[in-house]
């Protein structure tokens, strides 16, 4: 078991910036790579963007520069900054690991609101 506690997310205007952290615990060794997904009201969940413990990461087309994804293998956690960000990009965010095993763990979601 792998458990995701994130922070970060709130309001803020659009072109503003915000940063969201997750960190898992439990069954760390079992990490194949970490990441966060996004879902608006209405719509299917989509890929934000995801990293290996190596680094390599892969970003959802949306976000494609303004958003970058880092990890710090040491603490187990990853990091979502969010740069330029608009109406568009609100949603509630989920961390989200996989495994070597091919499971899947989501956090609980935090909610990201850009007012235009």
């Amino acid at each position: 078991q792998v458990q995701l506690v994130e922070f970060g997310g709130g309001l803020v205007q659009a072109g503003g910036s915000l940063r969201l952290s997750c960190t898992a615990s439990g069954s760390i060794f079992s990490i194949n790579d970490m990441g966060w997904y996004r879902q608006a009201p209405g719509k299917q969940r989509e890929l934000a963007a995801t990293i290996t413990r190596a680094g390599s990461t892969n970003y959802g087309d949306s976000v494609k520069g303004r958003f970058t994804i880092s990890n710090d293998n040491a603490k187990n956690t990853v990091y979502l900054q969010m740069n330029n960000l608009k109406p568009e990009d609100t949603a509630v965010y989920y961390c989200n690991v996989h495994t070597f095993y091919g499971v899947n763990y989501w956090g609980q979601g935090t909610q990201v609101t850009v007012s235009s």
